[in-house]
């Protein structure tokens, strides 16, 4: 933790060492924490938020619908504990992936002969090879962030990301990185070769079956980018339990964990076992 005095009303704020960016708790000036988006620790980058805390909560009841096994008193009680927007860093990895598959492959086609139904089945080896470019892979550098939170709200929309200001951040939250490129890499460098590897099997088509039997992927790291995304961050407590929801503060994409109403789901396990017993026990009985 550490301490900066408020520009504003002077008042002494403690904030996290990765806080970039909060707002004075007893004048609500917005404040930007000198020196953490300054030298090496500036982004490149910024997606601006484009919709608003109103939007958050409209988003997370729309969530709430058409879910069967959520409980009742849980979209009926308004337990949303904290809502809060923040800046996100990221780091962006451009780079290429080259590599190869080998696939077993298999079509087949029945007939009749006769009195005879034939199924007559061919066998193929296929291979693949290609590269995939790739420009900006985005991996949330902060560690308090839930990655897979963050993957699941992706993409954002790279047409409106705009060279780093200060500007866009009254208001906000912001977080400098405190987890470090090196870290970061191997889950870009997953992300790249699973794509590859996607793309490759796309292009095996009408077998009926297609197994994988080995590949190889070559990876060339380009030039990383550091960028700060926006998420609107809504924590709800229920029953005790906590739960996280995280949207995408550009796009209005929502994820998160919701409890389930063990009531409901046991009742419809019942409401089709019961009938598939007494038809099983019905079959049985018959001569």
């Amino acid at each position: 933790m550490r301490a900066y005095g408020c520009p504003s009303c002077g008042a002494e704020l403690i904030y996290e060492e990765s806080t970039a960016a909060t707002s004075c708790p007893y004048c609500g000036n917005p404040t930007v924490v000198p020196g953490q988006f300054s030298g090496a620790l500036r982004p490149d980058f910024i997606v601006p938020f484009k919709l608003s805390k109103e939007d958050a909560v409209k988003a997370l009841k729309s969530h709430y619908k058409g879910k069967f096994f959520l409980p009742k008193s849980f979209t009926g009680e308004n337990h949303v504990q904290e809502i809060r927007g923040i800046y996100v860093p990221f780091w962006m990895f451009d780079g290429e992936a080259e590599g190869d598959a080998h696939y077993e492959a298999a079509r087949s086609r029945t007939y009749r002969s006769g009195d005879y139904e034939i199924t007559e089945t061919k066998h193929y080896d296929v291979y693949r090879a290609g590269a995939v470019t790739f420009e900006k892979v985005p991996v949330d550098a902060s560690s308090k962030m839930p990655d897979g939170h963050m993957d699941s709200i992706e993409p954002y929309d790279y047409k409106e990301l705009k060279p780093f200001s200060t500007a866009y951040l009254p208001g906000f939250l912001a977080d400098k990185f405190d987890v470090t490129v090196e870290q970061s890499r191997q889950r870009a460098d997953q992300r790249c070769e699973g794509t590859l590897a996607s793309a490759l099997r796309g292009t095996v088509k009408r077998y009926d079956l297609c197994v994988l039997r080995e590949s190889s992927v070559h990876l060339r790291r380009g030039k990383v980018h550091y960028a700060l995304m926006p998420v609107w961050m809504l924590n709800t407590k229920w029953h005790g339990k906590d739960f996280l929801f995280a949207m995408n503060g550009q796009t209005g994409k929502l994820v998160g964990d919701l409890p389930v109403s063990w009531g409901k789901f046991w009742g419809l396990f019942a409401a089709i076992a019961v009938p598939l017993s007494v038809i099983s026990s019905a079959l049985v009985l018959l001569p």
